[in-house]
């Protein structure tokens, strides 16, 4: 039987920089089922590099993303990946959002944000041109960044330490024994065996699927998944903005917001719908809701440029409020060696390395 010292399920961004930040040390196999790597939330959503502004104290989406925002911008700097450090600008359109904005300005603090400024009213036409606001603040940290050269410069890193990331290879099941995990794979249809200490389920939208058959789990312990669709809608046309643009939140996410590519594309999303399976499909009957929503803050819109363009699903653990990063190590499900990662939505990108140093710092202890 093969054998590897940790095996990581699922070559989402997340899993990627497991795989890079581990294979510094050890001898590691990166799994995914797909024929490409990063082909669900990693590579389907606002690829924005977070400050960290909005997530509550203490929380490990506070922490892991101010951490992992400073290790990408080394890392993408080191590797070549395609990354501005563009900023956004927080608007406020009366008074009561203006008072959220200064509560967002306070958690900002709390979690170390410390360079977000308010705009003058002499300066908000110079970074939010043409829009309709009582108050700004803005966010210089906040970037915008090449995910898919991303990942390939983590799947560098993987094959740069003599450790492996294979595709078409789909987790079967996981038999714990007293040095590690028997783990049952189907690779192209032909069925096979390896063994590993150390098991990493870091499979986004199907890492409750996979927790569900790694034999010793307590099924109570696996949270549910509840999928979240959020469509983008682009901008075919010239447009005045040199940075991001957010409202201010909503209950379930950032609103929608105006987000820019790495060619200067405009685009607007995610809106947020819950859905009961697996399903990318775009409602391009929703352009009205996205034509009201951006008209609130942008008056000058012109919707005929504006185009039903994808749809990302976020791996949500609750229907509203705040969720939180769930990583289980040993502490929580008793069973050495695995660690489940699950509820990985945004900061997820901007938090990936620092979410793979603190699953590291977990193993060792």
């Amino acid at each position: 039987m093969d054998k590897v010292e940790t095996l990581v399920i699922g070559a989402g961004v997340v899993g990627l920089a497991i795989g890079a930040e581990l294979s510094q040390s050890q001898n590691v196999l990166v799994i995914e089922q797909n024929t490409h790597f990063g082909e669900h939330t990693s590579s389907r959503n606002s690829e924005v590099i977070h400050a960290g502004i909005y997530y509550p104290k203490n929380s490990l989406k506070a922490s892991l993303c101010v951490q992992g925002k400073a290790h990408l911008y080394k890392h993408c700097q080191a590797f070549h990946v395609p990354v501005k450090p563009i900023g956004k600008v927080l608007i406020a359109q009366n008074h009561d959002e203006a008072e959220k904005l200064e509560a967002i300005r306070l958690q900002a603090l709390n979690n170390g944000v410390d360079d977000l400024v308010w705009l003058s009213k002499q300066s908000q036409p110079n970074y939010a041109p043409d829009l309709n606001l009582c108050a700004a603040l803005y966010s210089p940290s906040t970037g915008i960044i090449d995910s898919h050269q991303l990942m390939c410069s983590f799947i560098t890193q993987i094959q740069q330490n003599q450790s492996l990331y294979v595709a078409n290879t789909r987790f079967v099941k996981a038999v714990p024994d007293e040095n590690g995990f028997v783990v049952y794979l189907s690779c192209n249809g032909e069925e096979m065996q390896l063994h590993c200490k150390n098991l990493i389920n870091t499979a986004g939208l199907f890492a409750q699927d996979i927790a569900h058959h790694i034999e010793g789990i307590n099924h109570a312990l696996i949270p549910e998944l509840r999928y979240c669709r959020g469509q983008y809608f682009t901008y075919q046309g010239k447009h005045p903005f040199k940075h991001l643009i957010y409202p201010v939140p909503e209950q379930h996410g950032l609103g929608i917001h105006a987000t820019l590519d790495m060619a200067n594309q405009l685009k607007f999303g995610p809106d947020t719908e819950f859905i009961d399976s697996l399903n990318y499909q775009t409602d391009a009957t929703q352009k009205a809701k996205f034509v009201s929503a951006i008209k609130r803050y942008w008056p000058y819109l012109d919707e005929t440029k504006l185009h039903c363009d994808y749809a990302g699903i976020r791996p949500k653990l609750t229907l509203s409020g705040q969720q939180d990063f769930v990583i289980q190590t040993e502490l929580q499900h008793g069973i050495t060696g695995l660690v489940n990662l699950f509820g990985i939505e945004s900061p997820g990108l901007t938090a990936s390395m620092a979410i793979a140093k603190h699953v590291k710092n977990a193993m060792q202890t």
